[in-house]
Parts: structure tokens; C-alpha cells; sequence
């Protein structure tokens, strides 16, 4: 019978790399647990408000409307043809004047010219404002409409609206949950009395997710 000699300093080392490792796992996720904290409460309420907007008031409309007249020579001059040209409207000029003036907010959307009139729309969350331009009298009609703090969020929830930094917002929170739903996973082998009870719960959390998805899906 062949003894096999158990070199103790292996064994010690493996298990301290495993506690370095642990260890880690641990620091990454309270850390960015803390780090994602808000984000992570407002992604999840507004999942709630996105799912049942009628619950809080996001599907209530409000609408203004007002008039006034803007410059003649930011719509083109010469023949019709010419005029319909876009080349021939100062849009910069007329947007900044809206912008200013007027009050309205947002990203510029559309801005469509025809040789009778210029429509031009603004959004952001929760916001959508329309200006339709007589090309001929240079008066001009704005039509806003809002939606509330409630749909606000919603929208941000969705990224609609919102500009490429509030984007690169919601791509930091997706790959940051996903950290925190590996680093958790990990860490359950650590602790062996959760382990079983723990592993069985997120099986059972896929399963079911997977099968809901598969059922309203086919």
C-alpha cells in the first residue's frame, strides 16, 4: 500500500487564494452594490410605473397652445420651387428663437419644409411640442404636450428622448446589475450552509422567468 505525502503548504495556499478570491467577489459586490444603489431603486420603481402607467397618472395629457410671428427672412425668399428648398430656411436661427422665446425644451426631432409651411417637433421624457410655420404670413403655432414627473421617468426607464448621455446611463446600470448578479452567484458557494437552498432558488427564479416568457411568447 502506497501512501501519498499531503504537502500542507499546497493545501494552505490554495485555500488562501480561495479566501483572496472570495474576498473579492465580497469587496465588488457591496461596492458597486453602493455605487448603483440609486440607479438601481429607479430602474426598478420605474419598472413598476412603466408596467402600470394608468396606476399613476402617466397616460394624463396636458396641452398648451400658443401663437406669435417670427422673422420673414428665416422662411427664404424668391419663387415657390426655390422656396421649397430647405437650403432657404435658417433653422438654426428659428430654433434657437423657439427655444428662447417661446420655451420650448428638448431635442430637436423633425424639422420638415415644403413650400407652404414648416413643421418643426421637439421631445424629450415626457414632453412633446409641435410648430407648424406659415412660410407666406411667418406666423407660427406651438402645441405642446407633457405628461407628468411619472411619465418623466418612464421614458428614461426606456431611454426615449433622452440624449446619448443618459444612453451611456442605462448601459453602465445593465452591465453594473450584471457584476452584481454574477458576484452574488458566486459567493453563494462560499457559504456552505446557503449554498443548496441558494443554488435551488435561482434555478427555480430561471425556470420560472423562462417558462412565463415562453408562455406569453408562443
Amino acid at each position: 500500500m502506497t501512501l501519498r505525502r499531503v504537502d500542507s503548504g499546497a493545501i494552505v495556499n490554495q485555500r488562501n487564494r480561495s479566501k483572496q478570491f472570495a474576498g473579492a467577489m465580497r469587496w465588488l459586490h457591496v461596492y458597486l452594490s453602493m455605487f448603483a444603489f440609486a440607479s438601481l431603486i429607479f430602474f426598478g420603481v420605474t419598472g413598476v410605473t412603466l408596467n402600470h402607467p394608468d396606476w399613476f397618472g402617466a397616460d394624463m395629457e396636458r396641452v398648451s397652445e400658443r401663437q406669435g410671428t417670427l422673422d420673414r427672412k428665416w422662411l427664404g425668399e424668391g419663387s415657390k420651387e426655390s422656396a421649397a428648398e430647405e437650403s432657404n430656411v435658417d433653422k438654426l436661427a428659428i430654433v434657437e428663437f423657439l427655444r428662447a422665446e417661446q420655451g420650448v425644451r428638448g431635442a430637436l426631432g423633425e424639422f420638415q419644409v415644403d413650400e407652404y409651411e414648416c413643421v418643426v417637433m421637439f421631445k424629450a421624457p415626457g414632453y412633446i411640442a409641435d410648430v407648424i410655420i406659415d412660410r407666406e404670413t411667418a406666423e407660427f403655432t406651438v402645441t405642446e404636450a407633457s405628461y407628468g414627473l411619472v411619465a418623466v421617468m418612464n421614458d428614461l426607464h426606456k431611454g426615449r428622448d433622452a440624449g446619448p448621455a443618459w444612453s451611456l446611463i442605462i448601459d453602465v446600470v445593465s452591465v453594473l446589475t450584471v457584476v452584481l448578479s454574477i458576484t452574488g452567484f458566486v459567493l453563494i458557494f462560499y457559504l456552505r450552509k446557503m449554498r443548496v437552498g441558494g443554488l435551488g432558488t435561482a434555478i427555480a427564479g430561471g425556470v420560472i422567468v423562462l417558462a412565463v416568457a415562453a408562455y406569453v411568447s408562443f
